[in-house]
């Protein structure tokens, strides 16, 4: 498996598929590459997908110190560096979005359209989930179950028994999972998302009370020539259960800037 060397020298693992103008994927929070393998064929039809495994994640380095959103974008830049990439569309969900966001704030001539999925601009502006979910996440004995409920239908998940791979890299270090929350948490990109030039799409569920789905339009009249989709009846993981819907649109948008 191919590795990125960070400035900090840290070895980032990616993984790329298909062919066609390259699409960056990102993960949420505490998720390797695995989160987007469910629906990444909707994809390499057009595109020449490429994930990677957040630091601390999957085949990628796993140090023991400060992550931040900002960090994880410069960790994106340096995998299109490895693979000489000075462009590409970027589409990041959860916590990939709030990472897609820095990469189109500070990298904005890399990023060709964005589309930031299930995300918001952080807690300090954000609609941020409701203190008594946050205990519920807390509870090991809950967690896995709580998680589901929170990604997909019941009725989803009656039929589709598992394994669900937006869960959490099973293997990740409890240092680094850590790490990733408090990176999740501090994100802030507020003051700068004005500076956002892409053309951007901000994809969300309307039942997401994960990420609540206030934060769509929020996000939207916050950038500069965005709109915002909401996906009927989706919770956290839409682009995963209501990908027959979720993906054509994220597919029409970014063939508008091929």
């Amino acid at each position: 498996m191919p590795h990125a060397t960070t400035a900090d020298g840290q070895r980032i693992a990616y993984q790329v598929r298909g062919d066609g103008p390259p699409l960056v994927l990102l993960a949420g929070q505490s998720n390797s590459h695995a989160w987007w393998n469910p629906v990444r064929p909707d994809f390499e039809a057009s595109y020449r997908t490429i994930t990677l495994d957040w630091r601390g994640t999957g085949h990628s380095d796993k140090p023991d110190e400060v992550y931040s959103t900002p960090g994880f974008a410069d960790d994106v830049i340096a995998v299109m560096d490895d693979l000489g990439l000075a462009t590409a569309h970027i589409y990041g969900a959860s916590m990939g979005g709030r990472v897609a966001q820095w990469v189109a704030i500070n990298h904005p001539d890399r990023v060709n359209a964005l589309v930031l999925g299930c995300t918001s601009p952080g807690a300090a502006h954000g609609y941020e989930r409701s203190r008594e979910l946050r205990r519920a996440l807390a509870d090991p004995k809950r967690t896995g179950r709580v998680l589901l409920d929170l990604m997909y239908t019941p009725d989803w998940l009656a039929a589709n028994p598992g394994p669900h791979p937006v869960l959490g890299d099973p293997n990740m270090p409890s240092y680094a999972k850590a790490r990733h929350l408090v990176a999740s948490n501090k994100h802030d990109a507020w003051d700068d998302l004005p500076r956002i030039t892409a053309p951007t799409l901000v994809l969300h569920g309307t039942d997401d009370v994960f990420s609540p789905a206030a934060n769509a339009p929020l996000l939207a009249d916050r950038i500069p020539g965005a709109r915002a989709e909401l996906i009927p009846g989706a919770r956290h993981a839409y682009f995963h259960e209501f990908h027959t819907t979720a993906g054509p649109i994220a597919l029409e948008f970014l063939a508008q800037s091929d």
